[in-house]
């Protein structure tokens, strides 16, 4: 029986509660981690950014030549209808595209129609006050996958990779995990983009090698040309970030968080720095405005 006032997740076309929502032990996206994924956040009623996640969404389906069985105006009214149906306005929204059902092969001919799923409910990844004191981090010894292999320039339900280095920073109790690139430059946070600030510049490692190319990394690269801050995109060694005035990560879960640590080295004043908090300010009236994405 299902519990009242349960999430009603969207799964093919139908809305089932929460506890009723299951996939199919055959589904590629379960047997193999077969599939992309998108995380985006609603604020006061309206999907932030959507039309950037919808299309980043599209580029990884392309990449792994998955046939999305929805059009992108198709997927957004599912986005929306699924936060209707839930009654939210402040909510962080899962969209998940499997392979879909095959059998227990890895030919993914044998799935005839991939699966769409989209999720709406709240997440949690940082401290209450972590904007203002700052997170802790290390390198982690897991390399980020290269770009000839599952490159994390495609947001695939494959999250080993970040799985690891997050184990990593929970056994060395600290808040996240750092990621470097097979040649050792950095590469990202397990889930984030990362940037240092130095001599009041910004700086941030390519895609090229390996990252995500981040919506919010966007949106805050944007907001620091419009202030006047330049920002370069170079790779970035563990000595740029250890020697670095300030650092911080962007990312639809983590929005925009200052580093204070990394591998017990003090970052900058070891608190969040001017420039940092400038971006915060001026981030928070950006998802505060209702042109920067689409109303519920």
């Amino acid at each position: 029986m299902a519990i009242t006032n349960e999430r009603q997740i969207y799964i093919d076309g139908k809305f089932y509660p929460k506890s009723e929502a299951k996939v199919s032990v055959y589904d590629h996206g379960f047997l193999y981690g077969d599939g992309v994924f998108e995380g985006i956040r609603a604020y006061n009623g309206i999907v932030f950014k959507l039309k950037e996640h919808i299309d980043r969404l599209y580029r990884s389906a392309h990449a792994i030549m998955l046939n999305v069985p929805l059009t992108k105006q198709e997927m957004t009214q599912a986005v929306l209808d699924t936060l209707r149906k839930n009654q939210m306005k402040d909510a962080y929204i899962r969209l998940v595209v499997s392979r879909g059902v095959g059998d227990l092969g890895l030919d993914p001919r044998k799935c005839p129609k991939a699966s769409v799923i989209v999720i709406a409910d709240t997440i949690q990844c940082k401290d209450s006050n972590s904007q203002e004191t700052g997170i802790t981090t290390i390198f982690s010894w897991v390399k980020r996958n290269p770009v000839d292999a599952t490159t994390h320039e495609i947001k695939s339900l494959n999250y080993l990779n970040s799985i690891l280095a997050k184990i990593e920073a929970n056994a060395y109790g600290v808040d996240e995990a750092m990621c470097l690139e097979s040649n050792g430059y950095i590469a990202e946070g397990v889930g984030e983009n990362a940037f240092i600030v130095k001599n009041g510049e910004l700086f941030t490692p390519p895609t090229a090698t390996g990252a995500l190319s981040g919506v919010t990394a966007e949106v805050v690269s944007e907001i620091a040309k419009k202030l006047g801050i330049k920002v370069t995109i170079t790779n970035l060694t563990p000595f740029m970030l250890f020697t670095a005035d300030e650092a911080f990560f962007t990312g639809t879960a983590m929005e925009m968080t200052p580093i204070r640590e990394v591998n017990k080295r003090i970052i900058g004043e070891g608190n969040p720095g001017v420039v940092t908090k400038k971006l915060m300010s001026e981030f928070q009236k950006v998802i505060s405005d209702p042109t920067q994405g689409t109303k519920i």
